[in-house]
């Protein structure tokens, strides 16, 4: 049985106060691709069909 005693489950990582694999300390950062860009033409079909 895993609990708080186990290094190596994030039970255990809270108990002891410790970080590592399995608790990071810090979220990873988000990345903007391509894809989340929302292009002009776009904006202006949306505002077209919005006064609509």
């Amino acid at each position: 049985m895993m609990g708080k005693g186990d290094r190596k489950t994030r039970r255990g990582k809270t108990y002891r106060g410790s970080y590592g694999r399995t608790r990071l300390h810090s979220a990873p950062a988000a990345v903007a691709t391509a894809d989340t860009v929302v292009k002009p033409a776009t904006l202006k079909a949306a505002a077209a069909r919005k006064k609509a």
